[in-house]
């Protein structure tokens, strides 16, 4: 039984003087290059593609959709002093406890999420995770009620 992380020589520095655009000891490092991220959407559910790759119809379609997003009221998550307001524990997309403080969005179904899990979740899919109710069918109908 032996040590398996114990070498016999010194540390392997080949690794790292052959990584891209890494330096070789005693060089200075090189210049920083920023590659601008280019967003990525979702056009149907299954499919993922740059922004820059959608057709007009999809990118209004996925601008629509950020608009009825944007619709939905959100909060501060309050768990509140009576036991009975603590029903939601969790936000079912990530699995983490909602804290005092966090910020939420309200479906018009009543169920609740983090702000940062359920607006990816929109993007992809329209409908509520829980219940799977369709989310724009639900605004669209308290649009023509007003």
């Amino acid at each position: 039984m032996g040590n398996c992380l114990f070498s016999q020589g010194g540390d392997d520095l080949s690794l790292l003087n052959d990584s891209e655009g890494g330096s070789l000891p005693g060089e200075p490092p090189p210049p920083y290059q920023h590659t601008p991220t280019v967003p990525v959407f979702h056009p149907t559910p299954g499919e993922s593609r740059l922004a820059n790759q959608l057709t007009e119809e999809e990118q209004i379609r996925i601008a629509q959709r950020i608009g009825l997003i944007q619709h939905l009221p959100k909060g501060i998550f309050d768990p509140g002093s009576d036991a009975s307001e603590k029903k939601v524990k969790e936000c079912v997309i990530c699995m983490m406890d909602f804290e005092y403080g966090d910020p939420i969005r309200f479906l018009p179904c009543l169920h609740i999420y983090h702000l940062d899990c359920i607006d990816p979740w929109l993007m992809r899919s329209f409908t509520c995770p829980s219940c799977m109710e369709p989310v724009d069918a639900a605004l669209l109908s308290t649009y023509e009620t007003n």
